[in-house]
């Protein structure tokens, strides 16, 4: 259906060329745009019908005074299953501390948080297919929980800004929220404005980039460059992700592209998680709370952990 209208688009009412490096690109951005915030609007009203209940502040609640190994599961569970993207998530690292919670548990909710989600993984299915989707969530998910941990073996505690420990947060007065059918669409139909309006022009960069690179960059470029099995290509493209702002579901149009041109899955993969975890605005917004000292260290173990995973799935694939 998505390429039915692209076609119609791209080669009947544009009248452009299939052949032509245009019309390749135009029909890949009209295809993907629509087919992602077709799936953006449902997926993320879907979530929020059933998410209407979950708040920051029952995530910080629900996390507390757990084990350490039970509580970095759960960080990392609800950083994959909860909307927030970096910016939003500096509020409750800041509650998280506040808490008491470990902030090994913190940083594991910090890196899963941005780089994995719901919506980004429905739509990996769409538009690469369920195999790539779960090697992304399933090496995600791997990065939160391991990379939390060498973050606590640091002690990040020294390199906490001192206001951050002076915080008195309290317990936030919770407003009973409406369960009745109607409110969970109001909420639903809230979190589809809000998540879509924050994200929609990072989508269309994202998709934009994608479609420049699928028309335009000779595949015989991209392979000799990117698309090999040398050593370097992984770690070029976590170097290369780190300038880019995006989020997991921006970022997949570009993926598709790169992978359409030869690059392996491996590095594609570590450019994906680098611009949803590691990007430069996310690393100035997280120096709010944190000293150069952990933000070297916590970009250091993520640029060290997307190499490992880049290198193994093109060892594995």
């Amino acid at each position: 259906m998505f390429d039915a209208f692209a076609r119609l688009v791209a080669f009947q009412v544009l009248r452009l060329s299939p052949e032509s490096h245009l019309g390749a690109a135009i029909h890949f951005f009209v295809m993907d745009v629509v087919k992602i915030f077709v799936l953006l609007v449902l997926v993320i009203y879907v979530m929020g019908l059933l998410r209407a209940m979950l708040s920051p502040e029952r995530v910080r609640a629900f996390v507390r005074d757990r084990p350490d190994w039970q509580a970095r599961g759960m960080a990392v569970t609800l950083g994959a299953v909860t909307p927030f993207c970096s910016c939003s998530s500096v509020p409750l690292f800041i509650g998280f501390v506040e808490a008491g919670i470990p902030l090994g548990v913190t940083f594991s909710f910090l890196i899963a948080s941005p780089m994995i989600n719901e919506v980004a993984a429905v739509i990996l299915v769409g538009v690469l297919g369920w195999k790539l989707a779960a090697l992304y969530v399933a090496a995600g998910l791997l990065v939160a929980w391991f990379g939390g941990i060498a973050m606590q073996a640091f002690r990040p505690e020294r390199w906490v800004e001192d206001y951050v420990w002076k915080i008195h947060m309290g317990e936030a007065a919770m407003i009973e929220p409406d369960k009745s059918l109607m409110g969970r669409h109001r909420y639903a139909v809230g979190e589809v404005r809000e998540i879509v309006g924050r994200i929609w022009l990072w989508v269309l960069i994202g998709v934009g980039v994608g479609a420049l690179f699928h028309g335009f960059v000779p595949a015989g470029w991209v392979t000799a460059h990117l698309g090999g099995d040398d050593w370097y290509t992984v770690p070029a493209a976590v170097l290369l992700g780190i300038p880019l702002y995006s989020n997991a579901t921006g970022i997949i149009p570009v993926a598709e592209a790169m992978l359409g041109k030869g690059v392996a899955v491996g590095t594609t993969l570590a450019l994906m998680m680098s611009v949803a975890a590691l990007s430069l605005p996310e690393m100035l917004i997280l120096r709010k709370v944190i000293r150069w000292q952990a933000l070297a260290l916590f970009a250091g173990v993520l640029a060290v952990a997307f190499t490992l995973v880049g290198w193994g799935f093109n060892l594995i694939t």
